[in-house]
């Protein structure tokens, strides 16, 4: 038998727990047009293979431990007996703030709050929309932006059963942030859920979006499989914020396809504190002329975690801009990939484009692979990119240390501040002052906290 045949052979095996909970999916669960949807992305989920090592955007992340686990999908709501008080430390408590907790991929209306909303607007659970006012913004939009990245994106639109709506209307802007909770509840088996979110902001409008991946304590493993598209209409703003706080035994595979009009604007951070196996990728296309992307993030990494940045920005029109600025502190036995591509297509002249990857070494026994990319198909433009690995600057730790500061003093400060040069970048003060405040009680020694 050939290799190929048996990765096939293999493929359909681990593919057959998920094909059995798709099984029982009831029927009528949604319209017509969603049920066709569905179908469509089951046909790709069965013809497609399962991410290897032997795929060059999967060749420095091995998942196979989440691929040969066991996992039962959430199809419905279940009991879980959580309070807010409970998730208290996972939500922001700010006045004026809309924050919807999601738990197993379901939309809990007892667990969220909602704050004041601009007339025409909405921020809620996706099954809930689609069966009411809102189904028709939902359908032009909802699967229209998901390109055919991988098995698992598939297996998330076959397995659409509920997850997070935002939507403003022509001109609107809320004031406060929306935060999406999406919470994995504590299961005595492997249990895997399937967020999905769907984001559209009409021409003129702007908002703040904060998304939370987390997890209760305890548990066996877990897997979420989240996907997001993202919607700028023209002369949109958005501030899009991702903080992934998974347990120990916590799996994220996080794909957000975002699609830019003509003179929109976004900026987006991913930091990944915690979970064993990350990948966050996220796809931005400059659909228009004179858009423009900032794509930012921050990875902690120790022990023997995973973790898998994938960014990429496509720009389409003429005078686009784009950011690309990630960083990473690796310690203990851990491994991180950085994969940032630029490409530029024929028709974007005047295209602008910068992307550059730190990242600090605190152990001899970490690794990191980066690889920034660029394509460029036409002739006027303006691109650069880079990367950096190191270990902390043994002349600044000397100047530390001749000044009276020890040196696990001196590592703590000089690894606070390298990670707080990018979450300084954040706009929004709550979220920046929470990580600044992770990062310090991370890294900083006890006797200076």
């Amino acid at each position: 038998m050939s290799a190929e045949s048996t990765t096939t052979l293999q493929d359909d095996q681990h593919k057959a727990r998920y094909l059995a909970d798709l099984a029982r999916v009831a029927p009528n669960s949604a319209p017509a047009w969603l049920r066709q949807m569905r179908a469509e992305a089951l046909t790709q989920f069965r013809g497609a293979a399962l991410p290897h090592t032997r795929i060059e955007e999967w060749r420095q992340t091995n998942i196979a431990p989440i691929i040969e686990t066991p996992y039962e999908s959430v199809l419905e709501p279940a009991p879980h007996g959580l309070r807010r008080a409970d998730i208290a430390p996972l939500l922001y408590n700010e006045e004026g703030w809309t924050e919807l907790v999601f738990v197993d991929g379901h939309f809990d209306e007892a667990l969220s709050s909602r704050g004041p909303l601009p007339e025409g607007a909405h921020a809620g659970g996706l099954r809930e929309a689609w069966h009411g006012a809102e189904a028709k913004i939902i359908r032009p939009h909802l699967g229209k932006y998901l390109q055919e990245r991988n098995a698992y994106t598939a297996l998330n639109s076959a397995f659409l059963l509920d997850g997070a709506f935002v939507h403003l209307p022509k001109n609107a802007a809320p004031g406060k942030p929306v935060h999406l909770l999406f919470l994995m509840s504590r299961h005595d088996h492997p249990a895997a859920a399937h967020p999905r979110s769907l984001i559209v902001l009409e021409p003129g409008s702007e908002a703040q979006v904060l998304v939370t991946f987390a997890a209760m304590d305890g548990g066996a493993d877990y897997l979420n499989n989240a996907v997001e598209e993202i919607v700028l209409g023209n002369n949109a703003r958005l501030t899009y914020v991702r903080v992934v706080e998974e347990q120990v035994q916590g799996h994220l595979l996080a794909t957000t396809e975002v699609h830019q009009g003509r003179d929109s604007r976004m900026y987006s951070f991913a930091a990944t504190l915690s979970g064993q196996i990350v990948r966050n990728q996220i796809c931005v296309e400059l659909a228009e002329e004179n858009g423009e992307s900032v794509v930012d993030g921050l990875y902690l990494n120790d022990g023997k975690r995973l973790v898998d940045n994938m960014l990429s920005v496509h720009h389409s029109q003429p005078q686009g801009t784009s950011r690309i600025s990630c960083r990473g502190i690796l310690d203990g036995e851990s491994k991180s990939v950085f994969l940032g591509k630029v490409c530029v297509h024929p028709n974007a002249q005047k295209t602008d484009s910068r992307q550059l990857n730190k990242n600090l070494l605190l152990s001899d026994h970490a690794s990191v692979e980066t690889k920034p990319q660029l394509e460029i198909y036409a002739d006027d433009v303006k691109c650069t990119h880079g990367a950096t690995v190191g270990a902390p600057p043994q002349e600044v730790l000397f100047y530390f240390r001749s000044r009276g500061i020890s040196e696990e003093a001196a590592r703590g400060m000089l690894t606070c501040g390298f990670a707080g040069e990018v979450i300084e970048e954040i706009p929004i003060e709550a979220v920046r002052a929470r990580l600044h405040r992770y990062v310090f009680e991370k890294y900083a020694p006890a006797k200076v906290r």
